[in-house]
């Protein structure tokens, strides 16, 4: 049911149809699940200061924050780097407002996660107020997240699961991205999408941190 609807949209987004038996990312009988609300608005936390930090904010600001609100851990060591050194490429972190609006549809703040749509506007303000110093704990009151069920996000996975191969055939055949957004739209969100979703069964691994979830395959 889930495959068929993501065909059903592929098909309305302008994407390619997909290849007869092309998998799902999970098997029948495996149960799903997402991550624990806290660990799902850290993550968000955490993209927060280092968009804060592309935009210029001083490792004493960004970093002093994760500090001081226990969200050091959270941390990715690239991530670090970035906030710390300014080691890596900004242009690219700057990709993440994109996963950050998954995030926040996940979360039962964003009403919608279309494809065909960039991030919706209230982001910034929904997001934890780092130069006020606004503590972990008083945004975590604030946010008034709602989690969707585990099972709605895992079809819109299987969807952005799909047309980030859409985007991946069109760039090896030398075609034109489908699709009206740019194809880091999707790449983020799917990004999103995987590390918040969670299955157990035979064939998955434990869940990976933010750094070590798999967009190749």
């Amino acid at each position: 049911m889930i495959r068929a609807a993501t065909m059903a949209d592929l098909a309305e987004l302008g994407f390619p149809a997909l290849p007869d038996g092309y998998p799902l990312i999970w098997e029948q009988g495996d149960s799903v699940a997402l991550r624990p609300t806290e660990e799902l608005l850290g993550r968000c936390a955490v993209l927060n200061a280092v968009l804060a930090g592309v935009f210029g904010a001083p490792a004493e600001l960004t970093c002093g924050w994760l500090e001081r609100n226990g969200l050091v851990e959270a941390v990715t060591g690239p991530e670090w780097a970035f906030l710390s050194e300014r080691k890596g490429s900004g242009d690219l972190y700057g990709l993440h407002v994109e996963a950050l609006w998954a995030f926040a549809w996940v979360l039962g703040v964003g009403e919608d996660l279309d494809p065909g749509r960039y991030c919706g506007e209230g982001l910034a303000a929904w997001l934890p107020d780092i130069g006020a110093d606004e503590s972990f704990v008083d945004w975590q009151a604030r946010a008034g997240a709602r989690p969707r069920p585990a099972v709605e996000v895992a079809a819109l996975l299987d969807l952005h699961y799909c047309l980030d191969w859409g985007h991946v055939q069109a760039l090896m055949n030398d075609e034109p991205t489908p699709g009206v957004t740019l194809p880091y739209v999707i790449g983020q969100r799917r990004w999103a999408l995987e590390w918040a979703v969670t299955f157990r069964g035979p064939y998955h691994p434990e869940p990976p941190r933010w750094d070590e979830v798999d967009l190749a395959s």
